[in-house]
């Protein structure tokens, strides 16, 4: 199989990866209750070992430490700075004391809108540096598509969820996280087709410091407060599971 087919057939799955969403129509809550700390322990593991036994390899052989630390400094800020334009804007739109009605909001909610947003910029830059990583080196492409898909699920679980409480319906919720899903194939195309004018290795770095941001940031603080409320004691080993595997997964290649 072509390595265009591969891009493709790859991005398409993970875009499909949006519909697990629908997960929540279907599971009690207790369960999805109990669903969600191993899988944001997976997800944490998974995404720090792509980029540390993956992608920042792949970028260190091309370039040397100095230079390599400023892309992975550039897209760890980078999602921070996003990230803290959308709380921004979320309690620009939501002040205290505003808002609690969610039942009466419609579709134009300002939090589910903000919450797509993200997602579709988040997606285009996952395609654009996995993609990048493949074509450098197909093992650690897919270790860090691997990767990108254990963190999607909880995301996509949780991101499901918030539009449904800002007042969307299931069928709205279940289209519009699938829309922003389908800007990961688009970053995957732009990469293949600006794979001889797109310096590759940079946009892997600036992808592993996505990927270090969300696991240290938002992944692993979560793990942190499941186990001190006693929801997951063996969160910490489902993260050292995820992180092994993804050692394991480089050591063979």
């Amino acid at each position: 199989m072509s390595s265009w087919a591969v891009i493709l057939i790859g991005s398409l799955l993970m875009s499909l990866v949006a519909l697990v969403g629908g997960i929540t129509l279907i599971l009690p809550p207790w369960r999805l209750w109990q669903l969600q700390p191993p899988l944001v322990s997976v997800a944490a593991g998974s995404l720090l070992g792509g980029a540390l036994f993956h992608m920042l390899p792949e970028g260190f052989d091309a370039f040397d430490p100095l230079r390599s630390g400023v892309w992975i400094a550039f897209g760890f800020t980078a999602f921070l700075a996003l990230e803290q334009f959308l709380h921004w804007h979320q309690s620009h739109h939501h002040p205290p004391g505003v808002g609690d009605q969610r039942a009466s909001h419609s579709p134009s909610e300002p939090l589910a809108l903000l919450i797509l947003l993200g997602d579709g910029l988040h997606n285009l830059l996952c395609g654009l540096g996995i993609t990048s990583a493949y074509l450098i080196n197909p093992p650690a492409g897919v270790a860090a598509w691997l990767a990108a898909v254990a963190h999607e699920i909880p995301q996509e679980l949780g991101d499901f969820g918030v539009l449904l409480h800002s007042g969307w319906s299931p069928r709205q919720a279940l289209f519009w996280n699938l829309i922003t899903a389908l800007t990961f194939p688009l970053g995957a195309m732009l990469a293949w087709w600006l794979r001889d004018q797109l310096p590759l290795a940079p946009v892997v770095l600036f992808a592993a410091g996505n990927f270090i941001y969300i696991a240290a940031s938002d992944l692993v603080p979560a793990i942190k407060n499941n186990a001190a409320h006693g929801l997951s004691k063996s969160g910490f080993a489902f993260f050292v599971a995820a992180l092994w595997f993804m050692w394991l997964v480089a050591a063979q290649a």
